[in-house]
């Protein structure tokens, strides 16, 4: 019977169990092993039985592929490629420097259905987002934003790691039409004729044109803000139109809304002038028919403007004179102090000419209706009464006093002069005459007068003379009746 020898180890001490024998390295596949690493996910160092290099691996490209979605530089994908390749060429020396090697074909099917999957979806994410970025561009260059931002929408996260420089310009599309639409509401909101609010969208707009290739998107807005005009109130419009005139050029596309400007600008500045007539304010009134004359001295609108100012003009002037005359408390106060003209009251004309009477008017109101008004629109003069002096002396009388026979009492009798301050209200001037003397009765038989006490001796010794309207009417009839022939 044969025994099995053992060779003498003599490290070993006696009694010692042998050492079992080494296990040899596992055969591998370098083919495998290379597809393997080509997937990115370090299969190969996992068949070669490295879970700490696979990890890393995966690891790394994991990494790798943050930074490409991140930065969405094209650095980060030569990159990315330079470790492909590295991890691909490492799972091969590491297989060739095995002892053995063998021809595993189930690993090389498995590592490469797994690296063609991944090669492949990479491939079609990235073609599908050139897609999507040719649609966003086609949809950018055709002014249409709101087709850009549905297209770049598709985007997702799968797109940023396969193609993230690819995806990356449609974000900033996305950006300028998100501004290009706070532009256009803040616009619509200056419709108004809020100046801020045009400033404000236009300031976007020129913001959003420094970047190439955002010009047809920044005219679609543009275009839909001036073809909003004109605006249903003319006044809004005319503010509107003021501002785009008066912008500073930019040589660009921002300056066809002085084309704009000038289209609509003086109809609106006319409608403008004609709305603040009917509401009275006539000072501005005025001055937008007279931007009109200044900016636009050829439109065909021309003539109303200049109707407009003279218009506006009588407007104003009237309403000076309508607040003098209600100032006027008596001849150096108000419109008797500080005439001002009317030019579109009635012409002073040879003959009647009706005329408005301030001051003391004791004896101005007995005079015709139809010689005075109390409308300023309506008179051709303006005549302002002082308070009655003696006039003329027409007559001197002795009376005795009824109280006692020894008393009597000598009384002149004037002509009762008033003062006059006579303009005419067409052009604010003074004319003439300077006074008027009202003649009457003088010398009554018997002499009434108020009686204050014992002291009182009777009249003072000059009196006015007793005036019928007839008189009154005589004395002033050459101040509102201008002769027919002037000497």
């Amino acid at each position: 019977m044969d025994h099995p020898t053992h060779e003498h180890d003599p490290f070993r001490s006696p009694g010692e169990p042998p050492e079992p024998p080494r296990t040899p390295p596992t055969p591998c596949d370098p083919v495998a092993a290379a597809l393997g690493n080509a997937s990115l996910l370090g299969i190969g160092h996992l068949l070669l039985g490295h879970r700490w290099l696979a990890a890393l691996a995966a690891l790394g490209t994991v990494m790798l592929l943050g930074l490409t979605a991140s930065a969405a530089a094209a650095w980060c994908e030569i990159l990315l490629l330079l470790w492909w390749v590295a991890g691909t060429a490492h799972g091969w020396f590491l297989a060739r420097g095995r002892a053995e090697h063998v021809v595993r074909r189930g690993q090389r099917a498995g590592t490469l259905a797994v690296t063609v999957a991944v090669l492949l979806t990479a491939v079609l994410l990235r073609v599908d987002a050139y897609g999507i970025e040719d649609r966003v561009n086609e949809a950018r260059e055709g002014g249409d934003c709101g087709t850009a931002v549905d297209a770049q929408a598709e985007v997702w996260f799968g797109h940023r790691l396969a193609a993230a420089p690819v995806v990356d310009p449609g974000d900033a599309v996305v950006e300028a039409c998100h501004r290009l639409e706070r532009a256009a509401s803040t616009l619509a909101a200056g419709r108004d004729g809020n100046v801020e609010n045009l400033e404000e969208g236009f300031a976007v707009l020129a913001l959003v044109l420094r970047k190439p290739g955002n010009e047809n998107t920044v005219a679609t807005v543009l275009d839909a803000f001036l073809d909003g005009l004109p605006t249903k109130d003319p006044c809004d419009t005319a503010d509107i139109t003021d501002w785009l005139r008066d912008r500073e050029p930019t040589r660009d596309v921002l300056d066809r809304s002085a084309d704009t400007a000038a289209r609509t600008g003086p109809a609106a500045l006319v409608g403008c002038g004609d709305d603040l007539m009917d509401e009275d304010d006539w000072q501005q009134a005025r001055a937008r028919y007279q931007r009109l004359l200044d900016e636009y001295p050829d439109d065909a609108r021309t003539k109303e403007a200049h109707s407009g100012v003279e218009k506006a003009g009588r407007a104003i002037e009237l309403d000076t004179v309508r607040r003098l005359v209600e100032a006027t408390t008596d001849t150096s106060t108000g419109y008797c102090d500080n005439p001002a003209k009317y030019s579109g009251a009635p012409p002073y004309r040879k003959g009647s000419n009706r005329a408005l009477f301030l001051g003391d008017t004791e004896y101005t109101d007995k005079l015709p209706r139809d010689w005075r008004t109390s409308d300023p629109a309506k008179a051709a003069l303006v005549v302002c009464a002082d308070t009655a002096e003696n006039g003329a002396a027409v007559e001197t009388c002795y009376y005795e006093n009824d109280l006692s026979e020894y008393l009597p009492h000598q009384v002149t009798f004037h002509k009762v002069k008033i003062p006059l301050k006579v303009y005419e209200l067409r052009t604010g001037k003074r004319v003439d005459p300077r006074e008027v003397q009202i003649s009457g009765g003088s010398c009554p038989r018997v002499l009434h007068y108020e009686y204050y006490g014992p002291t009182d001796l009777g009249p003072g010794g000059d009196e006015f003379v007793s005036t019928a309207r007839s008189d009154v009417r005589d004395a002033f009839r050459p101040v509102v009746f201008r002769p027919a022939v002037e000497r």
